[in-house]
């Protein structure tokens, strides 16, 4: 039996970022104090401590910093193998997801990737990585 992909749970600090993604937008924490963007979305920037953190429009392109290929899934919904990253972006943050649009055996270090966005049924758009 298919086990359907769990869906994300909007929370006050991670509402912005599924609102930019539903406007097709991927969207990060910047600190007014230190200017660096910041992913996963915190309270209070990890670099200076600040607590003024907005959600920007980032521009959606990067190369793969490392990845996993997933053979063995833990998850439900999660269909091995498929291929976790780390993806930098010119904006000076790492972000984390999926690489999709090749095959896992094609995922390479330094490979150019854009943002791209899915429908996850029962809840919208999310942001993924493809080739670029």
């Amino acid at each position: 039996m298919d086990h359907p992909r769990p869906v994300p749970v909007p929370a006050p600090l991670t509402e912005p970022y599924w609102t930019a993604c539903r406007r097709g937008e991927l969207a990060l924490q910047r600190c007014s104090g230190c200017e660096r963007f910041v992913h996963f979305p915190e309270a209070s920037c990890p670099f200076c401590g600040g607590e003024r953190l907005s959600y920007e429009t980032v521009g959606g392109s990067g190369t793969v910093h490392t990845f996993s290929v997933v053979h063995r899934s833990f998850l439900p919904g999660f269909e091995p193998p498929y291929v976790v990253a780390w993806v930098d972006l010119p904006e000076g943050v790492r972000v984390f997801g999926d690489v999709t649009g090749c095959a896992p055996a094609d995922v390479r270090i330094g490979m150019p990737v854009g943002v791209h966005f899915v429908e996850l049924d029962g809840f919208g758009p999310i942001p993924t990585w493809r080739p670029a």
